[in-house]
């Protein structure tokens, strides 16, 4: 029976099942149980193929039974999932149940006894697992990455936009050196540029070789067979990096980094959206009304930045996920433990978040606008400002104390425009220097800001 979304007890599938979607192909149950079939079909194939003689059983397979491997290791057809499901109700073991699953369509197809017996030959279900997660969090990498690219550009062309619109900045809350709206949004451009760069470049390992990761039983029956070059063969035909030391699980270290690189994407984006709640309180950047949309159940005036607190909410899930993960796989009791099992099923609760968090913020972002008289307003009632510039002429110029005659002329003081034209005039510069000085404004003052914001 279909779950009804407002059943879900998680609201990745219930309230946000419509902006995970995306990920369910690569991230679900059923996507794990596709991914095992496959592998263990992959394996049968290479066992049969030319490359392992030594295996008397494994002569060329029928034309009918080689034809289902290949479709098995190609795609799935649809219902698998739910027969493996089934099969598991009985056994009590998932990769035991797809095992079962494989070798009933293979007999199906002809396949006779000896060739039945190669079907998870030599492996421990932990070969055929940390290979699954290996191509699932790969193919989902995919999908978040397009997803990643499309919050990045939206970002990029706003930067641009806004290159040259100037705006106070407010280190520590308080007025500071006047920055541009699009130069603070170039900045997070260029550190999700880096953070993607960091999770891109995560090499996905993966191991094929035994309960306990010394090829035990391989090399006792068959001894003339070079194991680990068909491991690593093996491995590197599913798009992975083969890691030839483990013990009975791979030991999830990549796992860990790829989690900590996506949860440092995620704190980038918690920083945007605080950033921009807080531009939105202050009145630098104001939403687009939606005429359907309400803001509040008593006050019609409201429109609240619910996209950004939704965005940030959803990354701090995520971010609590992924470091536990990044902290917890790595560790396992000697050989192994269990404890990895049900840590690695919510590993697309933790993308899922992500991938909300991602979309909310998108949604924001494409409601958003400058107010330019409001950001007006606030740099012409901050000429204290420009106090850095004056008192770094006077560095330059080798007048002693410039610094402190700044501070005392502007520190806890109100300044204007006049009376920071007064003080320029008395200073001890050359006369062309000081008119340069009077005439700068706060709005000026914005050095290369806007030449930055376009070159992310």
């Amino acid at each position: 029976m279909a779950l009804d979304p407002l059943d879900a007890l998680s609201p990745i599938d219930g309230r946000y099942a419509r902006a995970t979607e995306k990920l369910r192909p690569q991230l679900s149950e059923a996507a794990l149980i596709r991914e095992r079939i496959r592998i263990e079909a992959q394996w049968l194939l290479q066992l049969a193929g030319p490359v392992s003689p030594a295996l008397p059983q494994a002569a060329p397979l029928p034309p009918a039974v080689a034809a289902l491997a290949r479709e098995l290791a190609a795609d799935v057809p649809p219902g698998a999932a739910a027969e493996v499901k089934a099969i598991e109700a009985r056994t009590n073991h998932d990769v035991k149940a797809v095992e079962y699953w494989v070798r009933d369509r293979l007999r199906r197809a002809g396949a006779d006894v000896a060739t039945l017996e190669l079907v998870h030959f030599g492996c421990t279900s932990e070969d055929v697992n940390n290979l699954s997660y290996a191509r699932m969090l790969q193919a989902a990498r995919g999908v978040m990455l397009e997803a990643l690219a499309t919050l990045t550009g939206q970002l990029r062309e706003f930067a641009q936009r806004h290159a040259a619109l100037p705006m106070l900045a407010r280190t520590h809350g308080q007025t500071a050196s006047p920055t541009t709206l699009g130069k603070e949004f170039a900045n997070v451009v260029a550190r999700l540029e880096r953070a993607r760069s960091r999770w891109e470049r995560v090499v996905i390992l993966g191991k094929w070789n035994g309960a306990v990761g010394n090829f035990n039983a391989h090399a006792a029956v068959l001894p003339d067979i070079d194991w680990p070059a068909e491991s690593r063969r093996f491995v590197e035909s599913l798009g992975l990096a083969w890691n030839p030391h483990t013990t009975q699980i791979e030991p999830h270290d990549w796992i860990a980094e790829y989690c900590d690189a996506l949860a440092a994407i995620d704190v980038v984006l918690i920083d945007l959206a605080r950033d921009v709640w807080g531009y939105i309180s202050l009145g630098y950047l104001r939403q687009r009304a939606v005429a359907s949309e309400v803001g509040s159940s008593t006050m019609p005036h409201k429109i609240n930045p619910i996209d950004f607190e939704n965005g940030e909410g959803n990354l701090g899930v995520a971010i609590a996920l992924l470091r536990h993960f990044a902290d917890k796989l790595p560790v396992s009791r000697w050989q192994r433990d269990l404890t990895d099992s049900t840590v690695l099923r919510n590993l697309g609760v933790a993308l899922g978040h992500s991938l909300i968090a991602w979309s909310s913020i998108q949604r924001g972002l494409g409601k958003l606008a400058p107010d330019p008289a409001r950001l007006a307003a606030d740099l012409g009632g901050a000429w204290e400002v420009l106090g850095e510039a004056v008192q770094t002429a006077l560095r330059a110029a080798g007048v002693p104390d410039g610094y402190e005659r700044l501070k005392d002329f502007t520190r806890g003081q109100a300044v204007d425009a006049a009376r920071y034209r007064e003080f320029v005039a008395g200073l001890p510069l050359p006369e062309a220097e000081r008119r340069r000085l009077a005439a700068l404004t706060p709005a000026d003052y914005i050095g290369l800001a806007a030449t930055l914001a376009t070159s992310t």
